[in-house]
Parts: C-alpha cells; sequence; structure tokens
C-alpha cells in the first residue's frame, strides 16, 4: 500500500471516532450538545496541530540545540521520520567530514603546490607546499589576487596569454617550477606548482659528470692514440725514444684504469641495489697497510707519522679503506716534496675519526664546499701533473654517508689541510676497549 494512504487512514479514523461520538452525544443530550461536543473536539485538535507545528518550527530554526519533539497520532511518524532524516544527516555530515579531513591532509602532505582560485585569479586556498614555492600565506592573502602576490613578468605573461596547455618553468625565490592553470569548474582554477630544482640539479650533475668523464677519457686517449701513430709512421725509431714513449702509454692507460676503477666504485656505491653489510673493520692492520701503499706513492719525498688511539669498528673494510686511502694518498699528491703527512684515528666523544693533516699547497675557504664534486679540482693543472682522477673526495663522500658519517675539511693556503673522516659512535665495536 502507498505510505501516504497509510498516513491518512489515522487521521480519517480520528474523525470518524469524532463524529461518532458527536452523533452519541446529539442522540443522547439533543443536537446542540452534539455540535457544541464536536466544535470543541475538532478546537482541542486544531490547538493541538497548532502546537505541534510551532514545536516543529522552534526545532526546523535550532535543529542542532532542540532535541526534536515526540508527536502524538499523525506527528508521532512526522517526527519518526524527521529523525530518521536527521541521523542520516548526521552520518552524512560526519563521513564527508572525514573524506574532508582525508583530503586537507592528502593536500598538505602533497610535494605539489595547490592553489585553488576562483575566474578572476583571487586567491580561495592553498596547501603548505604552494605557499613555500610561490611565498603566499593562506591566513594572510586568502581573497587577493594571484597576480598581485606573485610578481613575476613571465609569470604574468602566462596568465595574459591564457596558453594553459603548457606548463611554465619559473625561476622564482631560488627555485625552479613548472607551473600550469588547470581550469575547474565554471569559476574557479587551479594553480600547480612542481619544484623541479632539486632535478634540474640532478640533471645537471649528470650531464657535467658525462661531459667531464669523456674528457678525462679523451685525454689519455688521445695520448696512446698519438704515440701509436708515431710507432707505426716510424717502425725504426730509436728504441730509447721508443721506451719512452711506450712508458706515457702505460701512464696514461693506468690512469684510465684507475679514472674508469673509480667511476664504477661510485656507481656501486649509490646503487639500491648494494646495500651495506656491516663487519668487524681492524684499523690498525688496514692504516699499516695504507701507509705501506703511500709510502710508495711518495718515493721517499715525504715524512709519515701514524698514531692509533682508537678501537676498531663495525662497517665494510673495502669501503672504509678505499675512503682512508684516498684521504691519504691526496696529502701525497697536493703535499711538495719534504713535507709532512700526518695520520691518526682517534676515538672522540661523538664517535671514531681518521684524521690526515699535511703541510700542502692547501687551498682558500670558497672551495671547501664543492671539494666532494665529481671531477671537481682546486687546480687543474697540478692535479693533472699528479695524475689524481677528480673522483677520489666523492668516494669518501659516499663511502662515510653510507657509514652514517661526515667528512670534514680544513684548510689555509700554503699552510696545508686537514681533512677529518667522521663515523658515528655506533659503529665503535662493543667488545674493543674505546680510548678517550
Amino acid at each position: 500500500m502507498n505510505p501516504k494512504m497509510l498516513f491518512w487512514i489515522p487521521a480519517a479514523l480520528r474523525l470518524l471516532m469524532i463524529f461518532g461520538a458527536s452523533a452519541i452525544v446529539c442522540f443522547c443530550f439533543g443536537l446542540t450538545a452534539g455540535l457544541l461536543f464536536c466544535l470543541f473536539t475538532m478546537f482541542v485538535m486544531v490547538v493541538l496541530q497548532l502546537h505541534y507545528l510551532y514545536r516543529l518550527g522552534g526545532w526546523l530554526d535550532n535543529p542542532q540545540g532542540q532535541k526534536l519533539p515526540d508527536g502524538w497520532g499523525a506527528w508521532t511518524d512526522i517526527f519518526s521520520r524527521l529523525y530518521r532524516l536527521r541521523r542520516d544527516d548526521e552520518k552524512n555530515q560526519a563521513e564527508l567530514s572525514e573524506w574532508l579531513a582525508r583530503f586537507r591532509q592528502a593536500m598538505h602532505l602533497l610535494p605539489d603546490g595547490v592553489v585553488i582560485m576562483d575566474d578572476v585569479l583571487f586567491l580561495e586556498w592553498c596547501n603548505p607546499a604552494a605557499e613555500r614555492h610561490l611565498g603566499l600565506r593562506h591566513g594572510r592573502d586568502k581573497g587577493m589576487r594571484v597576480t598581485n602576490l606573485i610578481r613575476n613578468p613571465d609569470f604574468i605573461d602566462y596568465i595574459i596569454l591564457g596558453r594553459y596547455d603548457q606548463p611554465l618553468l619559473l625561476n622564482l625565490r631560488e627555485r625552479k617550477l613548472v607551473v600550469q592553470i588547470i581550469p575547474f569548474e565554471n569559476r574557479r582554477q587551479i594553480l600547480v606548482t612542481h619544484d623541479a630544482t632539486e632535478s634540474e640539479r640532478i640533471d645537471m650533475m649528470r650531464r657535467d659528470f658525462i661531459a667531464n668523464a669523456s674528457h678525462e677519457l679523451r685525454t689519455p686517449l688521445t695520448v696512446i692514440n698519438g704515440f701509436l701513430e708515431i710507432a707505426q709512421a716510424h717502425p725504426n725509431l730509436d728504441p730509447q725514444v721508443r721506451a719512452g714513449h711506450l712508458k706515457m702509454m702505460s701512464e696514461q692507460g693506468q690512469r684510465m684504469q684507475n679514472l674508469i676503477g673509480d667511476m664504477l666504485t661510485l656507481t656501486r656505491l649509490e646503487s639500491i641495489d648494494y646495500p651495506m653489510r656491516p663487519e668487524p673493520v681492524f684499523i690498525e692492520a688496514m692504516l699499516k697497510n695504507i701507509l705501506q701503499e703511500v709510502e710508495i706513492l711518495s718515493a721517499g719525498q715525504h715524512v709519515f707519522s701514524l698514531r692509533i688511539e682508537g678501537p676498531d669498528i663495525n662497517g665494510n673494510t673495502e669501503e672504509l679503506r678505499s675512503a682512508f686511502n684516498n684521504l691519504v694518498s691526496n696529502a701525497v699528491r697536493y703535499t711538495p716534496a719534504g713535507g709532512k703527512i700526518d695520520l691518526l684515528w682517534q676515538n672522540t666523544q661523538i664517535g671514531p675519526q681518521f684524521v690526515v693533516r699535511d703541510t700542502g699547497i692547501g687551498f682558500s675557504r670558497e672551495h671547501i664546499s664543492r671539494l666532494t664534486e665529481r671531477f671537481y679540482r682546486v687546480d687543474k693543472s697540478g692535479s693533472r701533473e699528479t695524475r689524481g682522477t677528480g673522483l677520489g673526495l666523492a668516494i669518501v663522500k659516499h663511502v662515510l654517508l653510507r657509514h652514517g658519517g661526515v667528512l670534514g675539511v680544513e684548510s689555509s693556503p700554503e699552510k696545508g689541510s686537514v681533512f677529518t673522516a667522521r663515523l658515528p659512535a655506533s659503529s665503535v665495536r662493543a667488545n674493543k676497549v674505546t680510548l678517550d
């Protein structure tokens, strides 16, 4: 049966009961008494309906602050339905609030900036990433025109031209941003910003690495090919001259081998497929072995000292040996004959460290921040004479990063340098007595 019919049936029954009762009164006490009874009963019903209408109006004016009234008769069904609607509405509001909270959390965590504007570019909302990228403040700038907040000629031209199908590469606040406006609904637009600073830096490093590696490999190849052409063109070349050429070719071949080895080492250190596998590292044996190798490299031209005042550690032996060897080899290469190189392994309150102190040529402070860049050289001509690959300190940095350490550098021109490889205190082996 139709629900509307179910609603009218009780009302019709009540009217029939009133008319029936009035007829009985009329039969018993006369027509006048019956009419008065009927009018009085109808009046009471009307007053009752007006009372419930008044209470319903009060509840509709403040549904949150008032309790839904109880009803009588048909009002029982009406208030029951309103109660169910209110309960469903509260449930929907709770779900909507939950989804809105999730949306806002997602927008706050989003690394890309999102700015919601109306059709005339007035700011309505922005997330924290957009505030960082564009220098906006939601509470301060809401309701202001975005073109008045972002005063950049390229951005203004992008807005004026209205060619939103292509993103804009924008240099703003020392960042490289990819900016695009997306029409949203009829009277709103979304401004999306992506910070491409780091990716641009990585791309530049990759291009520089390829260019520098090609250049570094081209030089020894040119020497080797040149001497091979001489050997082919002059088969009866003087044996002494030929021996000199072969020696230089061997040196250049060794230089290429060292360069390729360092490049492969760097690639391995940066690979996520090459995890750290800590093992016991016996420092005394390692450093004595490194000292023997650099004494051969020095060919008696330098004075060395080695002090071991710290504990053995846990780490990767080959990686740490490569890092420490690079630090000492650099000291040999950049310290003139007769100079002194001191090696110290010690434990401190913040962890063990390997210190290499030399009396070499040194360098000014502006070079320190770039020393660990690939192929960066303070003195390119000098480094070529010493046959450095330009990758040694980059390897040191990545090895220390994998071990949770850092590289400290101090230097002054013509006064020497101090390189300190600092490792965390957690790397110290527990079964070894440590020194202060």
